[in-house]
C-alpha cells in the first residue's frame, strides 16, 4: 500500500526499520542540527553573495594554501610555481588539470605577462574560473514537460536525501507543485527521513515500507504526479557503491520503468557527490554514467574538510553541468553553482606587501 501525505507523515512507516535501529529523529538525520527557524525563514537579500561563499569556503585547505603562498614579497621567486603545483595537487584537482594550470602560469611568466605575484594571482583566478564556467549551467525545470522528473543517485552517505529535501524547499519557494518519491527502500529510516522533509516543506511524499521495490515506488509517484498536474517530481534512490554491479543495474531498471509512463523521463539525473571524497568522485561519475545517463552534478559538504579541487577535476574530466553545491547544513545552503564566487572564495582578495 502506497502512502501520500501533505502535512503529516504516515504513521508506522518508521517501524519498518529493524528493531535494532533507533526511532527516526525529529529532524532529517543529515541535518539534525538545523533548527526549525532556519527551515522556515528564507535567506535575506544578498545571502548568496560572494562574501557568503567566502565565509563558507575560506577555511578550506586550498584557500589556506593559496593564502599562505601569496602572502610574500611582490616579486615572483623560483619556488612559487612549484608550491602552487603542490597546492593544486593536494587539493584533489588531479594531475591533468594541475599541469595545464601550471604550464599556463609558467608561459605567462616567461612572456612577461605576469611580472609580479599580483599579476600571477589574477592570471590564476582567470584560469580557474575559465575551467568552471562551461559547467556552470543552472537546472531549468521550466524547460521540460510537466511533471519534470529529477532522479537523484549517489553512493551511501553523500547527503542525497538531505539534498532532495533542500531542493524541494527551493522549488516550493518558487511556488511549484512538488512531489517526492521515497525510492530509497533499502536504508533503514530513509523513508521516514524523506517524509519528515516532506512535512517540513509541505510537500507530498509517495512512500512504501523498507524493502519495497524502488522502481514500483517511483512508478506510482510518477502516476500520482501526472494525475495531480504537478510541476515537479524528485525521486530518491538507494545509496550504493559504484562498484556494486547488481545495485547499479537496479538504477537502470528504475529508468526503464519510468519510461513506460513518460518516454522522456527522467528529465534530469542528478548525481550527488561528497566533496570530501577527492579523486574517488571521478570514479563515481564514471561508473554511474554507465548505469544511467547522468545529466548534472551536486557537490556537497564543501564547507567542511573538503579541499575544493575535485570540482575542477570533475569539470575537466566530464564537462557535466554542476547544478548545485552544498555550503552548509541549513536548508538554504544548497546554492546554485557560481564559478566566480567559488574561485573568489578560494583565492586571496589582496596581497600583503
Amino acid at each position: 500500500m502506497f502512502n501520500i501525505f501533505k502535512k503529516k507523515p504516515v504513521q508506522g512507516e518508521q517501524n519498518n526499520a529493524p528493531e535494532t535501529q533507533p526511532a527516526a529523529p525529529q529532524a532529517p538525520a543529515e541535518s539534525a542540527s538545523t533548527p526549525d527557524s532556519d527551515i522556515a525563514t528564507p535567506p535575506p537579500a544578498g545571502a548568496e553573495s560572494r562574501a557568503s561563499w567566502r565565509d563558507r569556503l575560506g577555511g578550506s585547505a586550498l584557500a589556506r594554501s593559496f593564502g599562505g603562498l601569496f602572502k610574500r614579497q611582490a616579486e615572483i621567486d623560483p619556488d612559487l610555481l612549484d608550491e602552487i603545483e603542490t597546492a593544486l595537487l593536494t587539493s584533489d584537482m588531479g594531475v591533468a588539470a594541475t599541469e595545464a594550470v601550471v604550464a599556463d602560469l609558467r608561459r605567462a611568466i616567461e612572456r612577461k605577462e605576469a611580472e609580479d605575484t599580483g599579476a600571477l594571482l589574477e592570471r590564476l583566478r582567470g584560469l580557474l574560473v575559465g575551467m568552471l564556467r562551461p559547467v556552470a549551467q543552472p537546472l531549468n525545470v521550466d524547460a521540460g514537460p510537466k511533471p519534470f522528473v529529477i532522479l537523484t543517485v549517489g553512493v551511501n552517505g553523500v547527503g542525497k536525501t538531505t539534498t532532495i529535501g533542500k531542493l524541494a524547499r527551493r522549488f516550493a519557494d518558487e511556488r511549484k507543485q512538488v512531489m517526492l518519491a521515497a525510492g530509497d527502500t533499502f536504508r533503514a529510516a530513509a523513508v521516514a527521513q524523506l517524509q519528515q522533509w516532506g512535512e517540513r516543506n509541505q510537500v507530498p511524499v509517495v512512500a512504501q515500507g523498507q524493502g519495497a521495490d524502488s522502481a514500483s515506488v517511483i512508478f506510482s509517484a510518477l502516476q500520482a504526479a501526472k494525475a495531480r498536474g504537478g510541476d515537479l517530481l524528485i525521486a530518491d534512490t538507494a545509496g550504493r557503491l559504484h562498484t556494486q554491479g547488481g545495485l547499479m543495474d537496479e538504477l537502470s531498471k528504475v529508468v526503464r520503468v519510468m519510461k513506460k509512463l513518460d518516454a522522456e523521463a527522467p528529465h534530469e539525473v542528478l548525481l550527488v557527490i561528497d566533496g570530501t571524497t577527492g579523486q574517488n568522485a571521478v570514479n563515481q561519475v564514471r561508473q554511474f554514467s554507465r548505469a544511467v545517463q547522468v545529466t548534472g552534478l551536486v557537490v556537497t559538504k564543501l564547507d567542511g574538510t573538503a579541499k575544493g579541487g575535485v570540482v575542477f577535476a570533475l569539470a575537466r574530466e566530464f564537462g557535466l553541468p554542476i547544478r548545485y553545491v552544498g555550503l552548509g547544513e541549513k536548508v538554504h545552503d544548497l546554492r546554485v553553482f557560481d564559478p566566480d564566487a567559488f574561485v573568489d572564495a578560494l583565492l586571496p582578495h589582496t596581497l600583503s606587501r
